[in-house]
């Protein structure tokens, strides 16, 4: 929607069937920082800076201590993302949800500049792929997720194998959605970034080639980077192909920035503490292609 010279740019989602894991490990204090990062994130891809954001809260009775948990982590989100929680809407449906679950919905709206969004359209070949660390899995994939879970018959507050610390596969599972917003919006105001894909459902094989001119693909360099131990275990007690894993999970990436290698090279070279991986170029032709 264009105001003046600027684009109002929408976005809503929710946080899938990861839900199901707070409900079993009675944890609701980070969904909240998922709901609006699944939001935010995919419109700050357009160069957006989110403005506010409003959530639906919907159970069968409002236990409100649970409620306020939740609340914790919009509020929370918000706070990453520098924008309001304007309102929402909170519905009782008895009979509808089983006792103690809930279901949640978000709706985020930002603001760009018209010189400032960002289209993909000055893609071209030879352009670098920069990757932004994912927390974990973030609120994609859970549905596989839960089956792996399922079938294996392993326990959530079981320790997470090949992890440097004892963190429990339960609490991998449930680390919250990272926020990109303040990061890429830095890169985009200095003119840097070509293109962004959000990595969510559909993986690196779906999302990335969305951002690119017709007859430009991407070449991935998976060995660019550290795959974290959840999806390690995950591909190994599901027994889940790696075209699969590509395809339904982040792999540890959750955020791509399409830059020329001029701008690449500058923001590796300022990038400070900050975590940004070389993943891989911008080649002829289509989807992406893995090395």
């Amino acid at each position: 929607m264009l105001t003046g010279d600027s684009y109002l740019v929408a976005g809503t989602d929710g946080v899938g069937t990861k839900l199901k894991l707070a409900f079993e490990m009675g944890k609701h204090d980070t969904i909240g920082i998922d709901l609006v990062a699944m939001s935010v994130n995919d419109i700050v891809t357009s160069g957006a800076k989110p403005l506010f954001f409003l959530d639906y809260f919907a159970t069968s009775q409002l236990d409100v201590d649970l409620a306020e948990q939740v609340i914790k982590g919009i509020v929370e989100g918000c706070k990453q993302s520098d924008c309001v929680l304007l309102g929402g809407e909170t519905a009782e449906m008895p009979g509808f949800y089983a006792k103690g679950e809930y279901d949640l919905s978000g709706f985020a709206v930002g603001i760009v500049k018209k010189e400032h969004v960002v289209d993909g359209k000055a893609i071209r070949e030879g352009d670098m792929l920069l990757g932004l660390p994912s927390s974990g899995v973030h609120s994609n994939g859970f549905s596989l997720v839960r089956r792996v879970l399922s079938d294996s018959g392993v326990s959530l507050s079981s320790v997470l194998p090949d992890s440097d610390s004892t963190i429990s596969i339960g609490e991998a599972l449930l680390a919250p959605t990272v926020i990109y917003v303040k990061e890429v919006l830095e890169l985009v105001d200095a003119g840097k970034v070509k293109g962004l894909a959000h990595i969510t459902g559909g993986g690196f094989t779906d999302n990335i080639p969305r951002i690119f001119p017709k007859g430009l693909g991407a070449s991935v360099d998976f060995g660019s980077w550290q795959v974290p131990p959840i999806f390690k275990w995950l591909k190994k007690v599901g027994g889940i192909n790696d075209a699969e894993m590509r395809r339904t999970f982040n792999m540890g990436i959750g955020m791509v920035i399409v830059a020329s290698p001029e701008s690449a090279e500058d923001i590796l070279a300022n990038k400070g503490d900050k975590v940004i991986y070389k993943i891989g170029r911008v080649v002829k032709g289509e989807g992406v292609a893995y090395c």
